[in-house]
């Protein structure tokens, strides 16, 4: 086996903790993101560990390594920091200590994971990034979404486009998570055809006045920090767009209510409203009438880093099933041995395999230049709706259980849905894909 397959399956796939050690159940109900509820009024036998001999070698490999520990202090830090929330949000549509947890980010560098070290962040690569929103992803897809839109769209965003000034001003305090950031792109008319937004900046002496409105903006109820796109010359097109930094509590700029959204509940979305809202000309992000660009280069990331959402998700599937599997009786053996069910275990395995192998493959060309829209495309499009499948996969295994709200499975479905609509649907994507195609033949 190739060094760089075994290195990823064995260190990047966080399913070798299950796959790889017996499973104990009399200690079920103690085992990370495993509710006690699954192992009501069941005994069980126990099993000692497997022999060393069987337990998997790894390589030497520094970079995995520096993976396993960056995974595996996250994975700690979520599991008691987010974990004991995730229903409750879920259920409350809230996550009250969302300021609190944002600032513990903060501490461990997971905010600017992409950002240099001179302006607080770890200086990191977007393999590094995938694997901290696929752990979160895991625990809370809701919150890792909202950590996706403040660490790659909006701090991302600044350090490609930034200027040194901006950096300054603003990085430091969306570093520590003492300030959240946005980004605000779409409007009720222009989702996927989103260059034909009316958002509207006119010029007015040292400053441009925003007039109009975007929709469906993450973070958008707790954003201090926002990069907006406009249309400062709307007869322009496509080339009449123009990035701008605006903060929280400039006049004229305000949100409506948050809505309420079928999943994702706790990941704050709301419209945004600029009444006659004055942004200082020194606050534009990018080349003037240039923004489609630092939309288009943000978006191939965004697609990127937000494909681990899926593959955190499909992770927390297998959490529930697999172990669901092996407690719950049917007659007169755990349901778990049934053909039909050893399917499913293999059918939503092998779907988080291949995904997880295709994301961290095109994250790891990230890191080294090798910008790809197709592939940015195509790992998204296909994360998700494999997670939609394994999703109701994970429904079907828990049967009559899978359907009621005191399992989580029903979370995991609509949460998983979001990732087929948000950050260009799934249709755009195979457009953009094709199109891929297409321009080799021209």
């Amino acid at each position: 086996m190739p060094l760089v397959i075994f290195c990823n399956f064995f260190h990047h796939s966080s399913f070798t903790e299950t796959h790889f050690q017996r499973f104990r159940p009399r200690h079920m109900a103690t085992v990370m993101f495993i509710p006690s509820f699954y192992t009501r009024g069941v005994k069980h036998k126990a099993r000692g560990p497997r022999p060393a001999s069987r337990r998997p070698q790894f390589p030497n490999c520094k970079k995995c390594k520096e993976s396993i520990e960056l995974r595996q202090t996250v994975r700690k830090f979520l599991s008691e920091k987010l974990a004991p929330y995730a229903d409750e949000i879920d259920k409350t549509n809230d996550f009250p200590g969302m300021r609190a947890f944002w600032r513990e980010l903060g501490n461990m560098g997971l905010l600017g994971m992409t950002a240099p070290v001179e302006h607080g962040g770890t200086g990191l690569g977007y393999l590094d990034h995938v694997l901290v929103m696929e752990e979160m992803s895991r625990v809370s897809a809701a919150i890792a979404l909202s950590y996706g839109a403040h660490s790659n769209l909006c701090v991302n965003q600044m350090v490609r486009h930034a200027n040194p000034e901006q950096m300054e001003k603003y990085m430091p305090k969306l570093m520590t998570g003492e300030h959240v950031g946005a980004l605000a792109m779409s409007e009720p008319n222009a989702g996927s055809d989103v260059v034909s937004m009316k958002l509207k900046a006119t010029k007015s002496g040292d400053y441009y006045v925003l007039n109009g409105n975007k929709f469906w903006i993450t973070n958008g109820p707790d954003a201090d920090v926002l990069i907006v796109y406009a249309k400062t010359d709307p007869e322009a097109y496509q080339r009449g767009i123009t990035a701008f930094i605006v903060e929280k509590g400039m006049p004229g700029f305000s949100t409506a209510q948050k809505l309420d959204k079928l999943g994702m509940r706790g990941s704050n979305t709301c419209e945004l409203i600029f009444e006659d809202c004055k942004v200082p000309e020194k606050n534009i992000l990018g080349p003037l009438n240039k923004g489609v660009y630092v939309m288009m280069s943000g978006l191939d990331l965004e697609r990127l880093v937000l494909a681990a959402g899926p593959i955190g998700i499909m992770q927390a599937v297998l959490d529930a099933a697999v172990p669901y599997l092996h407690v719950r009786e049917a007659f007169g053996q755990k349901i778990g041995h049934f053909q039909l069910m050893q399917g499913k275990m293999a059918d939503m395995y092998t779907r988080l395999s291949s995904c997880r192998q295709y994301l961290y493959n095109v994250a790891r060309a990230c890191d080294k230049g090798h910008f790809s829209a197709m592939d940015c495309a195509g790992v998204i499009l296909y994360c998700a709706e494999n997670a939609t499948q394994v999703a109701l996969d994970g429904i079907q295994c828990l049967g009559g259980n899978g359907y009621i709200n005191d399992y989580p499975t029903g979370r995991y479905l609509r949460d998983a849905k979001l990732y087929e609509i948000g950050a260009g649907t799934s249709e755009v994507r195979r457009l953009i894909i094709g199109r891929g195609f297409n321009s080799l033949y021209k």
